[in-house]
């Protein structure tokens, strides 16, 4: 296990050293800004709107940081060689695979945070400088703790995506595994109309392959409750416990399947 964190700190300290992450933090945070004045050109609907694109700058920009970083963790160092001198250290190729997915995901924790106090801040900012009458209109408060509860979840997705990216990167070059993880990233928003695809087509081999693809490919609809926490609907905690409960296995599988797809790899 110190051997793993060993790895993780390393790969967070190369990830801090990094231009890429900054400039995404630094972009999502202007766009989180941007979203303030695109509200104000939204009669009565500003901080719905204000709210509902700082989530979405939140999941675009982590997406991002996961799939291009993550992609990048291992591809690199098999191409630079330095894997070798890795692999030749007291030190399995199962702790080299879960090593850099912990760096990885401190280095989108620390991200996230960044991001998120940029975002309470613009939402305070917007509590502090509207009339109390107006507040009552809105359809939860500006610093509404529900909020915590889609940022979490988008957390959650990220580091599903992020060992999406992983595994990939264990077998395929940079480009395919990037296509392919945002190939499935977006297939896992849309995956709930493959388990009804049989109201669209009657050929039963093409209904079989959607309900088998429903049942393999992520899930990740239930991540994404923009829409209630926005509009204060209650998110039920049976459903948010089986969404992290999902991400969890989920994980684990992916990177069981990464660890034995490395350790089989041949690197001569």
């Amino acid at each position: 296990m110190r051997t793993i964190w060993l790895i993780a700190g390393a790969v967070f300290k190369e990830s801090v050293r990094d231009r890429v992450p900054y400039a995404m933090v630094v972009f999502a945070v202007l766009l989180i800004a941007a979203s303030y004045l695109i509200g104000q050109l939204t009669a009565g609907q500003d901080m719905k709107t204000i709210k509902d694109l700082g989530l979405s700058a939140l999941s675009i920009f982590g997406l991002f940081i996961a799939v291009f970083i993550g992609i990048g963790l291992v591809s690199k160092e098999v191409d630079k060689k330095s894997v070798f001198g890795l692999l030749s250290k007291p030190l399995s190729r199962t702790q080299f695979i879960l090593g850099k997915y912990a760096g990885l995901v401190m280095t989108l924790a620390v991200n996230l945070g960044v991001m998120t106090l940029a975002y309470y801040a613009m939402l305070y900012y917007m509590h502090a400088t509207t009339l109390p009458g107006v507040r009552l209109a809105w359809p939860s408060p500006a610093m509404d703790p529900r909020l915590l509860i889609a940022i979490g979840l988008i957390f959650a997705e990220l580091m599903l995506v992020t060992a999406l990216a992983l595994l990939f990167s264990t077998f395929s070059s940079p480009l395919l595994a990037t296509m392919l993880t945002l190939g499935l990233w977006v297939a896992g928003h849309f995956n709930a109309d493959l388990r009804n695809f049989e109201n669209v087509v009657d050929n039963p081999a093409a209904i079989a392959i959607a309900r088998a693809a429903y049942y393999v490919l992520p899930n990740l609809a239930p991540f994404d409750v923009k829409a209630e926490v926005v509009y204060g609907m209650p998110i039920a905690r049976r459903v948010l416990g089986f969404t992290l409960l999902y991400a969890l296995v989920y994980i684990t599988l992916l990177l069981t399947a990464a660890v034995t797809i490395f350790r089989r790899r041949d690197f001569k």
